[in-house]
Parts: structure tokens; sequence; C-alpha cells
């Protein structure tokens, strides 16, 4: 099953859904943004989901899926056991209109990428991923749904995040995130995987500053929350993965594997 596309209304779905069926018959679930609550309802459930490759976003991608993506969805879908992620080479900022035929015609301007940046503590973290959107995970904790009330669960688990188009603030990704620390959670994670955030969108449009600015903002916004909440946890800036493109589809309650020493990231399908 492979979402169509993300929202902003799932989490009005969760009391509707069947557990014990999903857990009896389980399918691999392929999506990402809005669908973080799927993805953190399956992992209460038991059932490993794909953080990734919604049909309109990646599959229906202007030009063609973006080879990063390819290689990484072929791999989830096809395969199963260790992946390693690679950082791209260039990416994608800008978007075009879906309403425009052009828009489809050829391959979208990509900028060079400066790869991961990894911070903290170097070791080597191998466990089970927990995360999503930032923003959609908040909703669920003023929900109260699907975020486990004992925080101990989440312990020794990798921790992946990212932002989506609409391009929160790096005030609010900080209050989400000391929120989250507030709870007890952010120090449960010994490794964290943030994403490479998305830097424009048609209602703000950033200039290439502009964008350099957020990303720089939201990045000082995270080490300020890991400093106080989370101060031994390893952290790897600007991962693939989320509102990006490429995209690396992430193993939602699947093992991941970061390697500090080697600066490599390992997953498992």
């Amino acid at each position: 099953m492979i979402a169509s596309i993300g929202g902003d209304d799932q989490i009005t779905v969760l009391p509707l859904l069947d557990r014990e069926l999903i857990r009896a018959n389980p399918k691999p679930f392929f999506g990402y943004s809005d669908n973080t609550n799927l993805l953190a309802f399956l992992w209460n459930t038991g059932v490993v989901g794909y953080h990734g490759a919604s049909v309109m976003c990646e599959l229906g991608r202007p030009g063609a899926v973006a080879p990063l993506t390819g290689d990484s969805l072929r791999a989830a879908l096809f395969t199963s056991g260790p992946y390693e992620l690679r950082p791209a080479d260039r990416v994608r900022v800008i978007d075009r209109n879906w309403d425009d035929p052009g828009t489809f015609a050829d391959e979208p301007e990509t900028f060079p990428a400066a790869g991961w940046t990894w911070t903290g503590p170097e070791r080597i973290v191998e466990g089970r991923s927990w995360g999503g959107n930032l923003e959609i995970l908040s909703w669920m904790l003023m929900a109260d749904r699907e975020i486990q009330r004992d925080p101990a669960v989440y312990d020794g688990c990798v921790l992946f995040l990212e932002t989506s188009e609409e391009l929160p603030s790096a005030t609010e990704v900080f209050r989400i995130l000391r929120s989250m620390g507030e709870r007890g959670l952010l120090h449960r994670f010994p490794a964290l995987l943030w994403a490479r955030p998305k830097t424009w969108s048609f209602e703000q449009p950033l200039d290439a500053e502009g964008q350099a600015r957020y990303a720089r903002e939201q990045r000082e916004a995270v080490e300020r929350a890991l400093a106080v909440y989370a101060p031994d946890t390893m952290a790897v800036f600007d991962v693939d993965l989320g509102h990006t493109d490429p995209q690396l589809v992430i193993p939602y309650g699947g093992l991941i594997r970061v390697d500090g020493p080697a600066r490599r990231i390992v997953v498992t399908y």
C-alpha cells in the first residue's frame, strides 16, 4: 500500500481503525508527512512501515523518479536485509505548479548538496526507528494519539524527524522539541536523523539567501533543544528523508544502524 499524498486530517481516522484486524493482516505501507499518523499506529500495532515514497510526489515526480529515490524504494519493495543510505549529490529545492502540463515535460532544476553533518558523541547506535514529520507528531502529542505514555518504550530507538513544505519557524521547531524533552522523550533516543529541511514553498518562495538562513536557523533550534534535553544524543543533519528530492525510504519500526566513527547509516528493509 502506497499513499497517494499527505494531508492534514489523518489524525481523525485513527480512532476508526481496527487494530486487531490490521495486526492479523499486515501489509507493507509506504507514506510520509500526514501519514506519520498511520505509521505510528502501525508501530504500536507491531507492524513495520516505510516512511517515504508517495505516488504523487515521488512516483509522479516531473521527468522521472529521482535515481536515489528509485534505488531506495526498489530495495524496500523487493529486497530484505541491510541497505546503506547515501547522501544526495544534488537536490531539488523549488517546486513546479502541478496545474501546468509543462511541469512534467522534463527534469526539474537541481542544486549541489553539501552532504550530511554529524554532531555529538561518536558512537555506533543500532535500534528500531521511530519519528516522522515533526508537525504531525506535535498534533499527535496534543491529541494523545499513538504516543506511548511511558517514554521508556523508546529507549535505545533511533529517532528520525523532518519538517514539511509549510516551513515551520525555528521558534516553532524548538518549542515542539522542547515539549518532547519536557515529556521525557528526547533523551531516550541515542541517535537522531534530522532531515534536510524543505526551504521553499509557493507560500514562502524564499531566495537563495533566505533558504540558507532558514536551514541554518532550524539546525540551530534543533541543536539548542538537544543541548538542553539530549546532550548525549548523536545527531546527523541533512539526511535525505521526508520532504526532500531525492528521498530515501526509512523503515518505520525497522532496524537502523548509525555508525558515527565510520559516518555510515544502514537501514534494514
